[in-house]
């Protein structure tokens, strides 16, 4: 007989030191067989459904609930996602649950739970029972509890950052949940959290110390058949909880002391090399000297400094210069609204530069604007807790759009987020003197080239392009990039932790304290 499995998925990044809320108006909600919208997008949702039609699933589908990263988020919505997947299991009662598949991130903070998933998980347990497998799939940055482990026994996290394997760590994760159904065998879920944070500048896994991480995990798994799956967590450094920072499970059908003890060498290879994942940017004006000198000379990749050089970096100029902006990075958060780069790039004279903020208000005076038409703007960060404030001046309106494009990449890092479709709200494109300004109404992570020619803009045809990033853009942007910059510049975003006030995450912990 079909398996029944009953679906969800909650999925938020949480920045806590941000001000305001997530409302359930942020989100985007999908419930019962909405669900299946999802085919085919390229989102860890995706992933599940492609294995439940594969495995002839009798899928319950509850509610999917995803908003992009932001501030703390309402218990109104925790409580709604609870009560629609109660309600589901309830519905259901009169038929039994084979398994239970959920689609999280690991690292959502509500106003009044610090571990929004820990809960959910223990919730359900107590609902279900002790013998009712549940799984799923995780994002790398989760902070996750012990709570989580011990309630779940068949989650698969994301094994790369920019999180291009996203849709196959969640087929992973029912592939699992269907073994176990099918068995009926009963893991444990082992939880290992040694005292270390990154910022996410250090937590890319083609780069250390996260490369070598996922290596040791992927030879457990390769040389201890009774361990099921081994999850390297990177965590989310911008969430003040207790759980805080990198960890690890291990999902093992053996004795549990002998999975922690694998999970052990990996802290303890953490701790040995947390500086690895310090990452801090380089400051701002010392790097705009370099790529001003880059873009006069036109200079061959093999001669761009190897601190800036990307691998895939093996023809000669032109080839766009990135500069990563992580504290206004939109993935982790922040508003994307910043001006400092724009500034910068404006003051340095480059031309052929493009930019990306996020400004609905600008966007909302620009519609009546005849395009071709300068006309007097400010744009930009209408919060002065960072940087200078917002540019004032005079602008050309190049083009307007509904700001609505499909992803190049489908293993883009945005599709783990947002699957194929993408919404950026009503967009405007600018130029001023020598850089090009795409304006959103909805933030969007810069992680899909689609975002630049969506809008007539070729990327590959820009000398400089600012990206507001940290790490999940380097999928699609090193392999058209000359030289690739990490800049400092004002935000919420810092990669300096100890900026930070952090009230609730266990102490000691690197790089915290020493």
């Amino acid at each position: 007989m079909a398996h029944r499995v009953l679906l969800a998925g909650l999925f938020h990044e949480t920045h806590t030191f941000l001000e305001g809320r997530t409302t359930l108006a942020d989100f985007e909600v999908r419930r019962g067989q909405e669900l299946w919208s999802a085919e085919n997008d390229g989102s860890p949702l995706s992933g599940a459904l492609e294995i439940a039609r594969a495995q002839g699933w009798e899928v319950i589908p509850a509610i999917d609930l995803r908003a992009t990263p932001g501030p703390t988020v309402d218990d109104q919505v925790v409580e709604l996602f609870w009560n629609e997947l109660a309600h589901a299991i309830d519905q259901d009662a009169p038929r039994s649950l084979d398994g239970i598949y959920l689609v999280l991130h690991g690292a959502m903070v509500s106003a009044s739970l610090l571990d929004v998933e820990g809960e959910i998980l223990e919730r359900l347990r107590a609902k279900v029972g002790a013998s009712l497998p549940i799984g799923g799939v995780l994002d790398l940055h989760g902070n996750i509890t012990e709570k989580l482990a011990r309630h779940s026994q068949a989650f698969v996290a994301y094994r790369q950052n920019p999180h291009a394997d996203a849709c196959a760590a969640a087929r992973d994760g029912a592939r699992l949940l269907e073994r176990l159904m099918q068995t009926g065998e009963m893991p444990t879920t082992v939880w290992l959290q040694p005292p270390v944070m990154w910022p996410p500048t250090g937590t890319g896994t083609a780069f250390e110390p996260m490369q070598s991480l996922e290596a040791m995990a992927r030879k457990i798994e390769e040389v201890h058949e009774e361990i099921l799956a081994v999850n390297v967590f990177a965590g989310f450094s911008f969430a003040d909880t207790p759980d805080t920072g990198v960890s690890f499970t291990a999902v093992t059908l053996g004795e549990p002391r002998y999975a922690l003890a694998e999970l052990e060498v990996l802290a303890d290879w953490a701790v040995t090399h947390r500086e690895l994942g310090n990452v801090r940017e380089q400051p701002l004006a010392a790097v705009l000297h370099e790529v001003q000198s880059l873009v006069q000379q036109r200079h061959r990749p093999h001669e761009v400094p190897e601190t800036a050089r990307t691998p895939e970096a093996s023809t000669p100029h032109p080839r766009p210069i990135i500069l990563a902006e992580p504290s206004d990075n939109i993935g982790g958060g922040a508003p994307g609204d910043g001006v400092d780069l724009l500034r910068a790039l404006i003051s340095a004279g480059i031309s052929q530069s493009a930019v990306a903020i996020n400004d609905p208000d600008a966007v909302t005076v620009l519609q009546t604007v005849p395009l071709g038409s300068p006309c007097t703007l400010t744009i930009g960060r209408r919060n002065q807790s960072f940087g200078a404030g917002p540019f004032t001046g005079e602008f050309t309106l190049v083009s307007r759009s509904d700001g609505k494009f499909v992803l190049e990449d489908l293993h883009s890092h945005l599709a783990s987020m947002s699957g194929c479709q993408i919404d950026m709200g009503p967009c405007a494109v600018l130029t001023y003197q020598n850089v090009t300004i795409l304006l959103t109404s909805r933030k969007t992570p810069p992680f899909d080239l689609g975002q630049w020619r969506s809008q007539g803009i070729i990327p590959e045809s820009m000398s400089v392009i600012a990206v507001k990033a940290a790490v999940a853009h380097r999928r699609v942007y090193d392999p058209i990039a000359a030289a690739h910059f990490t800049v400092e510049t004002p935000g919420p975003c810092s990669s300096n932790l100890r900026s930070f006030p952090f009230r609730h995450v266990r102490r000691p912990i690197f790089p915290l304290d020493e």
